[in-house]
């Protein structure tokens, strides 16, 4: 689920956790379920058993012992599965009239001043961060860790980001759960390059820098809008052009909600997951893409099509009130293009920090909420 945070377990637990068939370690009050990965050590799984159900801090940071380099550190969280509590932190817990503000972990304010007043406060000190179940991070920060490619395969099993998705995601046999699982668990690679799509001749039509959506569309939008100019009223000329412009907000919380992100209703099957994937999954696999923020001029021409026919068919009786709509609408796309870019790539004034901070939480923190892009619509 979306926003909870990830288990608490038992000390006890997971100091039984020691064998080839269930392996933890931790770090601080992080819980790491490493079974998976005991054939994979360099070292043998037999070194990771004698650590088995303990704290492993003092031997990761043992330089004499062996140097863990920070991808080490990456691997290992990739197999988090959860938070340690004491015997002393479940008892304040028990004892306490609201227990939720203690457990799960981390503790609220009202809680750690609980623990505190019981002498536990320093068992769950220093904090982990808040892990979010749907996407494995914490913070807007994570977004921008680079992926350890070969250790992400080998953990998910999911794609190969050195190799063309979009054939990996129709081979694949993925299901649907499983799918929507990974595919809103963000990735990064290679320092926020675009990773291979197609393979082949079709790559760079994948790709837009953000430039080309103002270059490509506002002359265009200025020489529609002065043909109505000379055949309407000025007031009707502007109010038709705003009219068009709060219908593509619209728009753009419908498609976003009601088409980008129907997960219930996605046919499980390749078909339906790949063409997910193509229209707005691989944006949230990899979020930090910045050639695949904006959608390439061609593909938005041919989207546009039925909207344009849809402008004549409302407004039937008069060609310039239909382009005028239309053109409102056109100009809107561009500012949600150009405002979602730059809430991934920019430094921006006050209000639209806020809005960064609200949509780059629907990519780390809960994807089912947030649709919002250019308003903090929810």
């Amino acid at each position: 689920m979306p926003g909870r945070t990830l288990p608490t377990i038992l000390s006890k637990d997971v100091a039984s956790r020691n064998s080839e068939k269930s392996c933890y370690v931790t770090m601080g009050t992080k819980v790491y379920d490493i079974t998976p990965f005991l054939d994979a050590h360099p070292g043998g799984g037999e070194l990771i058993l004698e650590h088995g159900g303990k704290d492993v801090t003092e031997i990761m940071n043992d330089e004499i012992s062996h140097t863990h380099s920070e991808s080490a550190y990456e691997m290992l969280e990739e197999h988090l599965i959860g938070f340690v509590a004491t015997e002393r932190v479940m008892k304040t817990a028990a004892q306490s009239d609201d227990p939720l503000n203690i457990l799960p972990l981390p503790p609220n304010k009202a809680g750690m001043e609980e623990l505190e007043a019981n002498d536990a406060a320093e068992e769950v000190a220093p904090q982990q961060k808040l892990v979010y179940r749907a996407t494995g991070m914490s913070s807007e920060a994570d977004l921008k860790v680079e992926t350890d490619i070969d250790a992400d395969y080998r953990t998910h099993k999911f794609l190969n980001l050195d190799k063309p998705l979009l054939m990996q995601v129709w081979r694949g046999g993925f299901s649907r759960e499983f799918y929507l699982e990974q595919v809103h668990r963000p990735r990064q690679y290679k320092g926020g390059a675009s990773a291979p799509l197609f393979g082949n001749f079709l790559e760079p039509l994948s790709k837009t820098v953000w430039w080309v959506v103002p270059t490509v569309w506002l002359p265009q939008i200025a020489y529609a809008m002065f043909l109505t100019f000379q055949h309407l009223p000025t007031v009707q000329w502007a109010s038709y052009f705003a009219g068009g412009l709060v219908l593509w907000t619209l728009v753009e919380y419908a498609m976003h909600r009601g088409l980008f992100h129907v997960d219930k209703y996605l046919p499980d099957n390749r078909v339906g997951i790949t063409l997910h994937f193509l229209l707005h999954g691989i944006h949230h696999y990899l979020p930090m893409d910045k050639l695949r923020l904006v959608m390439p001029p061609a593909l938005f021409f041919v989207l546009a099509i039925p909207f344009y026919h849809l402008a004549h068919f409302v407004f039937y009786w008069d060609w310039y009130v239909a382009v005028s709509v239309f053109c409102g609408g056109i100009f809107g796309y561009v500012g949600y293009d150009l405002t979602h870019y730059f809430l991934h790539h920019r430094t921006l004034p006050s209000y639209y920090q806020q809005l960064r901070h609200y949509h780059m939480q629907h990519h780390y923190a809960d994807y089912e909420n947030g649709f919002g892009v250019t308003t903090k619509a929810a």
